[in-house]
């Protein structure tokens, strides 16, 4: 979804699949509260293309091997009792490998998340956002983290619980920050100039409109009450049978 689309979206009420998986189902596993919470990124083009951007991330730790899209070998930092350690293994430290690694504040996209808890570890699969980056010709570089956690830790865990863990390497960043990078000062201008044209039109009678901004209360006195709700640290989400509204500090940041 664009930033345009993102800054006013019309809800048309149809029926439509649920985003969550089986209607009416009571218990919401740890694996579908991260996806919901991080969106994952759909890129083509050998990296090169954004199909559709996920949540940007900003990286807090140096170390997290940077490699090319196409690249088959996996060479995982691990984050453990709040210490990040490269990758290891011959190829990912020899001469073989590219040495590349992420700096500190870069901006990257989830591209995969697996939650293991039989191994007590969650894998995040990230890829550079390159136009937030301001990076031209774009790179399509990757990289994984896997966050260990103490025996038994992810048979009981939320996404809140795990949430301060996985912030200490990839911080969600708001539209604030996402428009401050490559690419952001026109589409704020376009957004700005488009809010006093539609302040300049006479009201007339609108479908049903969630923008971003809105507290709790006017997404409710919009849409209703939610069908599901989650609330993971800074961030609630209210799912709809066709639509789902997230929050960062009690105001909309996204609408899927």
């Amino acid at each position: 979804m664009s930033l345009l689309g993102q800054i006013r979206l019309v809800v048309v009420l149809s029926a439509c699949a649920s985003v969550t998986g089986v209607a009416g189902a009571q218990a919401v596993s740890l694996q579908e509260q991260l996806n919901a919470q991080y969106k994952v990124a759909k890129i083509a083009g050998g990296g090169a293309v954004v199909v559709e951007a996920g949540t940007v991330l900003a990286i807090q730790k140096p170390g997290i091997k940077a490699m090319p899209f196409a690249a088959i070998p996996k060479c995982p930092a691990k984050f453990a009792d709040n210490t990040l350690q490269m990758a290891k293994g011959f190829f990912c430290t020899s001469g073989m490998a590219l040495h590349n690694y992420f700096q500190k504040g870069d901006k990257v996209y989830p591209l995969k998340i697996e939650v293991n808890p039989d191994k007590e570890k969650i894998t995040f699969r990230v890829v550079s956002c390159d136009q937030c980056n301001a990076i031209d010709p774009p790179t399509g570089q990757k990289g994984d983290v896997e966050f260990e956690f103490p025996s038994g830790y992810l048979q009981k865990a939320s996404a809140g619980d795990v949430e301060d863990t996985i912030g200490q390497v990839f911080a969600i960043t708001t539209n604030d920050d996402q428009q401050a990078q490559g690419g952001g000062a026109a589409d704020q201008q376009q957004t700005t100039d488009q809010q006093q044209q539609q302040a300049a039109q006479p009201q007339q009678a609108e479908p049903a409109t969630v923008q971003l901004g809105m507290s709790t209360d006017q997404v409710q006195s919009v849409l209703g009450k939610p069908d599901k709700m989650f609330n993971v640290g800074t961030k609630q989400i209210y799912v709809y049978k066709d639509v789902k509204v997230t929050f960062l500090n009690g105001k909309v940041s996204d609408v899927q």
